[in-house]
């Protein structure tokens, strides 16, 4: 990494951009890839299907298989991450999802078998991607800039979503669809690249940071640069732990569910075709990239003028839960694509508010642990992405029709509420 004390002399009085500001950057997009990588398959899932003769249930299982691999890794690389440093744990995660995403065309042409696998080595690698982030935050980032990068990071997931929904139909058209998954694989190589010579696995290992930097984060860090002995009684028994991985679980139920079958949903209900589905698709997820930037801002904004973490938290995941359960549960009278979207949008966005109350409680709750605490929950979370999504293929294929999937999401979101306002809290307690 170079001498670190040269690199912090340099021109210490002239302002420049922080290095913790870069490394934020990166960690965006590194998640926009990864939802890229993730959601290609729900546009591809159309043709593909098509040339070798999927049904609903064999697709349901197509789109969940990435939570297969996704389940197993969340806690190691949590752990790994707080106990050695994200950095590498990070970049290797990401090489090899964007490996198991260049192989998806070859193993889908050998047998129905290699492509699910390919899809959970897609997991494998993806799973150590927020934990990582989430150990990286706490160590790189002010305690009043936490729900703003972290909103930024969790922005990511929606431009990899919207750019995925976009592009996907048209280099489909143009080259067929195993052209979606060489071209994004190949980013996430350069990625890598950029990653290990760029970023650090802390301020104190960095070549590129100030020393004014180092000491501003340094004199304000509430977390350990290494976790050592991880206290794993005293996070089984905390009720904030628990609310964090409930509110995790119900939110990604929703958001899983609707992000990988939102184009068939629009295509089997309303015979929108393949070139327009991306089009309609993407719109959600616009709309929920502002809303999760506004929600890290106002939470901020609402801790640093004095009212309560908590409090803060608990608002924000309510409206969270209240407002998609109510939208969602009026979809299903919805008599265009138009009125569909716009209710998908508005159950979407709201769930993105969930981004700065639980997506960052961790932070609040356990900071020095912050990115097993974040495996934990995430694995949780990772479990709705198996079940639920393979469920809608049976749903619908059972009935016809996604009303009784919307009306499920709705009743979950509503558990996940009553929880969080019992149980969370935003003071450290680990």
């Amino acid at each position: 990494m170079g001498e670190p004390a040269r690199a912090r002399d340099t021109a210490p009085g002239i302002p420049r951009w922080p290095q913790r500001y870069t490394v934020v950057a990166l960690f965006f997009l590194g998640t926009a890839l990864c939802y890229i990588d993730r959601i290609s398959i729900s546009v591809a899932i159309i043709p593909l299907a098509r040339q070798f003769g999927y049904e609903s249930a064999a697709q349901g299982l197509v789109l969940s298989a990435v939570f297969w691999g996704y389940l197993w890794t969340q806690l190691i690389g949590g752990w790994m991450a707080d106990r050695f440093g994200g950095h590498r744990v990070l970049a290797g995660g990401v090489a090899i999802w964007s490996l198991a995403t260049v192989v998806t065309p070859i193993a889908a042409a050998a047998s129905f078998v290699a492509l699910l696998a390919a899809r959970v080595l897609l997991g494998l690698g993806e799973g150590v991607n927020f934990p990582s982030i989430h150990s990286l935050t706490s160590r790189w980032t002010l305690p009043s800039e936490r729900a703003r990068a972290l909103s930024v990071n969790y922005s990511g997931m929606y431009v990899g979503t919207i750019l995925a929904l976009s592009a996907s139909p048209l280099i489909i058209k143009a080259f067929g669809w195993p052209a979606l998954f060489y071209i994004s694989g190949a980013l996430g190589l350069v990625w890598v690249a950029v990653w290990l010579y760029l970023a650090a696995d802390r301020p104190e290992t960095s070549s590129r940071i100030t020393q004014a930097e180092l000491t501003l984060i340094t004199s304000m860090r509430t977390a350990e640069p290494r976790a050592t002995r991880v206290p794993w009684a005293a996070i089984a028994r905390e009720p904030a732990v628990w609310a964090i991985v409930i509110a995790h679980f119900c939110s990604n139920f929703g958001f899983n569910i609707l992000l990988l079958w939102m184009p068939t949903y629009l295509h089997h209900t309303f015979s929108v075709p393949l070139e327009r589905v991306g089009v309609y698709s993407i719109v959600p997820w616009i709309t929920t990239f502002f809303v999760i930037t506004f929600s890290g801002w106002l939470a901020d904004t609402l801790i640093a003028r004095g009212l309560a973490v908590g409090t803060v938290r608990k608002s924000m995941q309510t409206a969270a839960f209240m407002l998609g359960a109510i939208s969602l549960m009026v979809v299903p009278a919805a008599h265009s694509p138009l009125m569909a979207v716009a209710l998908l949008t508005l159950a979407a966005s709201s769930n993105g508010i969930g981004s700065a109350a639980f997506g960052v409680n961790h932070l609040d709750v356990a900071p020095t642990y912050a990115g097993i605490l974040m495996g934990i929950s995430n694995t949780f979370a990772t479990v709705p992405g198996i079940i639920g999504v393979a469920a809608t293929g049976l749903i619908v294929q059972a009935t016809k029709s996604f009303s009784a999937v919307f009306y499920l999401i709705a009743a979950v979101y509503g558990l996940g509420m009553l929880f969080y306002l019992r149980w969370a809290s935003g003071d450290q307690r680990i």
